[in-house]
């Protein structure tokens, strides 16, 4: 947030606002597992196909790929700084086995959810849930999060709302993937606001 500051113009504003992941719908949390790393809950700290495979692809000269996992993205997100080097790189696989061994899966999320830019200066799931649509992270409802969690790849280009083509359809793969991968967590009660607005039109 801080390099993000300084690299902006006159026009650039910062948008922070930390919540407990109790705060955090369990949509949104599932739906950035889904989009960004699948493997979150088995792995420890690395997905090594993912990796492979962005190298594989690096090497062929086509469009640089990522394989990094939530928790490394964690340890870059809270610790340090963006670039390719590779010191920074190795910098970032020991923080990462850090944050595995002494935080639990759950705060692994909790700090990434509030630390990861998701939209242009907009960092952390209340501060996007207000900005993309107006309401607090825990009322978000499927579309809402999978919308949020579309745009992480590029959060300086894409927009959860109003989306563009692409956004649009990654949002609809997310929910597909949120449907598949977390049935659990869907079959959850709906957020508090939606219950009220049930009992009022009953």
């Amino acid at each position: 947030m801080a390099i993000r500051s300084i690299e902006g113009d006159e026009k650039y504003q910062t948008r922070h606002d930390w919540v407990p992941i109790e705060e955090i719908s369990p949509y949104l949390q599932l739906a950035v597992i889904c989009a960004e790393d699948q493997t979150f809950l088995s792995h420890s700290g690395f997905d090594r196909e993912a990796i492979e495979k962005a190298l594989e692809n690096n090497e062929k000269g086509k469009k640089l790929r990522g394989g990094s996992t939530i928790s490394q993205q964690t340890a870059k997100n809270a610790f340090l700084w963006p670039g390719r080097t590779w010191f920074r790189k190795g910098m970032e696989a020991y923080f990462t086995l850090l944050i595995e061994t002494l935080w639990s899966k759950e705060r692994i999320l909790e700090v990434y959810l509030n630390s990861v830019e998701m939209g242009d200066g907009v960092f952390g799931a209340e501060a996007a849930s207000q900005y993309w649509f107006k309401k607090s992270a825990k009322n978000l409802r499927i579309e809402n999060a999978a919308a949020i969690a579309a745009i992480l790849p590029s959060p300086q280009r894409y927009k959860a709302n109003p989306p563009g083509n692409y956004v649009a359809r990654r949002t609809q793969w997310i929910v597909r993937q949120m449907r598949y991968y977390g049935p659990f967590i869907l079959q959850k009660q709906e957020p508090k606001e939606d219950k009220k607005k049930t009992k009022k039109k009953k």
